[in-house]
């Protein structure tokens, strides 16, 4: 058991693998449990989880730093991300990050039937490009290698006029940064926000015109009273574009990202970056300021199994990365198996 920021983790010595699932706390694993418990016994009801969903919708607008009225729920990146690529004009002209994760890249090159275009450059080119286009779509931080993108870059094109969409799943919750100017923020539950897998947000500006292609029951003004019949009557804000909530995931959600959002950001980004840039010191890389570390280096990942350590193959290398509730003895141990 490890206690960190005042949370207790069963998170076993040497897990570095948080970019691919976040271990949850106690509590918010307890939580969760209780309700599968409640779901067994019949003694759980729908309207029940309706707090929940509200409460982790708020708290994610306050880790992007919006309102909850401009948050939508959904339950993956790539589907919030494919509202906003199929409500592009036609023949609108995107452009993606080189090698970024295709929940980003996908749902707009599903779109080349319209004639939506996307033109993939480099990490480091993509700021300097942006005013070129009519939307920049990129990670926060690259998956496969923890990059961070240059948002001042990003910032500067969107008041050029073009539209900005960032997918904060892989530096929610550990990185520090504004990221509530940005027209669409979308980001998922089970890495770095310690929920479970089947949750999304996205916030989205007020400016943006989005078609709510998944409408349903719960996209409704009154979600309980819209479940039957026409008109079309929905939500006045961004729940117009909700989906139907996987519940025991916004409960889980809902005990994770409050506290989160209260946390010192600051202290939570020193911490997962102090670890990370040890390690990479250690190797005789440089320090990045990023939570997320790729070494290539042969039988990497191998080394590390053998070890203990538990990480991901990406890309060609082994990926380690570091939240808050990993310790200088994790980066020990990984050094040890990897020199």
């Amino acid at each position: 058991m490890r206690t960190a920021f005042g949370q207790q983790f069963d998170v076993p010595d040497g897990y570095l693998n948080t970019a691919a699932i976040g271990i949850p706390s106690v509590a918010v694993g307890e939580a969760v449990a209780y309700a599968v418990r409640d779901w067994r016994a019949g003694t759980g009801l729908p309207t029940d989880f309706d707090a929940s969903v509200s409460v982790a919708r708020a708290a994610f607008g306050e880790l992007v730093g919006v309102g909850a009225d401009r948050v939508v729920i959904g339950s993956a990146t790539s589907g919030l991300v494919g509202l906003v690529a199929a409500s592009l004009p036609d023949g609108a002209r995107v452009l993606v990050a080189s090698g970024d994760f295709t929940s980003v890249s996908f749902p707009f090159a599903a779109q080349a039937g319209r004639g939506v275009s996307v033109v993939e450059v480099e990490l480091e080119e993509l700021g300097e490009r942006a005013a070129e286009y009519d939307l920049v779509a990129v990670s926060v931080v690259q998956s496969a290698d923890g990059r961070i993108v240059d948002l001042d870059a990003l910032r500067a094109a969107q008041t050029a006029g073009t539209q900005v969409l960032l997918d904060a799943t892989q530096s929610l919750g550990w990185f520090e940064a504004d990221l509530g100017w940005a027209d669409v923020v979308v980001g998922s539950s089970y890495k770095w926000l310690f929920s479970p897998r089947g949750a999304a947000w996205m916030a989205v500006s007020p400016a943006l015109e989005l078609v709510p292609h998944l409408a349903g029951w719960y996209a409704g003004e009154d979600p309980w009273s819209s479940i039957y019949g026409l008109p079309l009557r929905l939500a006045p804000d961004a729940r117009a574009l909700d989906i139907s909530p996987a519940w025991l995931c916004h409960l889980g959600a809902a005990v994770a990202l409050p506290w989160l959002a209260g946390l010192d950001r600051a202290g939570v980004h020193a911490h997962c970056t102090k670890l990370a840039d040890a390690l990479r010191a250690g190797l005789g890389m440089e320090p990045a300021g990023s939570a997320i570390v790729s070494v290539h280096r042969p039988d990497a990942v191998e080394r590390l199994a053998a070890a203990g350590v538990v990480a991901s193959a990406r890309a060609g290398a082994a990926r380690l990365s570091f939240h808050l509730y990993n310790t200088e003895d994790d980066v020990a141990r990984a050094l040890a198996a990897l020199s």
